[in-house]
């Protein structure tokens, strides 16, 4: 096929006004058809408006969604929480509190929890090099019971198994952040997508084990998909099973996370109680910055049994990228990619893009996992394992840990009857 007759992912984001990276995770998932020529991806016209048609319908570009109305919130202080409970430091915080973790990737959001005090009992995850990082950081390193395997939520077995091992055991909370790009409409109901069987899956897990309270976290974006149906969906599925659901927007620097990161967070329950959101903790004036999040490694010799591995970049690469700026971007085109971080304010999100998101605010070459890592807020003994690439992505794909304790500590307080629940 002629490449001179298609479009390139480029010329598809501006005739739809989606962002680049939009386009090429359509073209990566195979939902955008494309062939590719001389390292480049092109879409013919006709593949191109077959799927205009169908993306205007069911997807929507999380670049490029406003905001929601403002939340009916809980708010609980956790300050004093955050700075007393740390139980992957010190074991002796741990409470009799079990959670499951689906979705679980590297364990971001199960770091978190088990700093609150919870205990992990059962995790689903799919990619093998994350469920790898898992085992080794809480079976082995933490020693937790549970047995971590590469599994797929979609089969029958693997929620079977989940629930029989569990089926003696109290399970306090069932956490995990699925994928929501497949969520559509027909009329004035959404309808079933392959894409969003995972969201099933989850709803499926939860309403078999009942936990008393139920955790879900996911990208902004989704809560204006479809005009917000799909949030009020996800509010009328749970509460069908019997869980009241209050949801909001946390930003992970308002938790002392040197990064700007905003997700959503659904916390529901089903035993009668409110449900509280942690208070922030941290002002903008007084966020964590880059500065103390890598400061540490300024000096540090390459070492990568601790994920501190260097880029090979070219003698050219390293000229130009010392001349960079903080703030500025390596290319025009990519202004959220090979972008500068500012030493003295908080990072960018850090985004599953095989380290080219980030270049060192003082040093000529992009940032290590290790680093990328702090900048998520995992603990220095949080070992990543697989090759480099897999690491970043990992990294970049977790729930920094520093968030998921703050949502933590807020369950766990509402779990030993500190909270007015009236």
């Amino acid at each position: 096929m002629d490449s001179q007759k298609c479009l390139t992912i480029e010329e598809v984001a501006s005739r739809t006004n989606s962002s680049i990276k939009f386009v090429r995770r359509e073209v990566i998932s195979g939902n955008l058809k494309s062939f590719k020529s001389h390292n480049r991806y092109y879409i013919n016209e006709d593949d191109f408006n077959s799927w205009k048609e169908i993306e205007r319908k069911t997807s929507f570009d999380f670049d490029k969604i406003p905001s929601p109305k403002e939340d009916e919130v809980n708010w609980v202080d956790i300050s004093k929480e955050m700075n007393e409970i740390d139980a992957w430091k010190n074991p002796s915080n741990l409470t009799d509190f079990n959670f499951i973790d689906l979705f679980a990737g590297a364990g971001g959001l199960s770091c978190g929890l088990t700093m609150a005090g919870f205990k992990p009992v059962g995790s689903v995850e799919i990619l093998e090099p994350a469920v790898k990082t898992y085992r080794r950081n809480f079976s082995e390193n933490h020693h937790f019971g549970e047995v971590v395997e590469t599994r797929d939520i979609r089969e029958e077995t693997v929620k079977a198994d989940l629930v029989e091992k569990v089926k003696d055991i109290h399970v306090h909370l069932i956490a995990g952040g699925f994928p929501c790009q497949g969520f559509s409409m027909a009329g004035n109901r959404i309808v079933n997508d392959e894409r969003n069987s995972l969201y099933r899956e989850m709803l499926n897990i939860v309403s078999r084990i009942k936990p008393d309270f139920v955790l879900m976290e996911n990208v902004e974006g989704l809560r204006s998909m479809l005009g917000g149906e799909v949030e009020k969906k996800i509010i009328s599925d749970y509460k069908e099973i019997g869980y009241e659901i209050n949801v909001t927007v946390l930003n992970a620097a308002d938790y002392g996370v040197p990064q700007t990161r905003r997700r959503v967070i659904f916390i529901g329950n089903r035993i009668g109680k409110k449900n509280y959101h942690p208070s922030p903790i941290y002002s903008p004036e007084k966020y964590k910055t880059v500065k103390d999040g890598i400061e540490k490694y300024l000096n540090l010799n390459e070492d990568k049994s601790f994920n501190h591995e260097f880029t090979r970049h070219t003698k050219e690469m390293t000229e130009r990228l010392g001349k960079l700026e903080q703030g500025k971007s390596l290319y025009a085109n990519y202004s959220d990619a090979w972008k500068r971080v500012f030493w003295d304010k908080p990072s960018p999100t850090v985004k599953e893009n095989h380290g080219g998101v980030n270049v060192h605010p003082l040093l000529p070459r992009v940032m290590t996992a290790r680093e990328l890592a702090s900048l998520q807020s995992f603990p220095e003994d949080f070992i990543f394992e697989g090759t480099k690439k897999w690491q970043l992505v990992q990294i970049g794909n977790a729930v920094p840990p520093l968030l998921g304790k703050a949502v933590g500590l807020a369950i766990r307080k509402n779990l030993e009857g500190e909270l007015d629940n009236e």
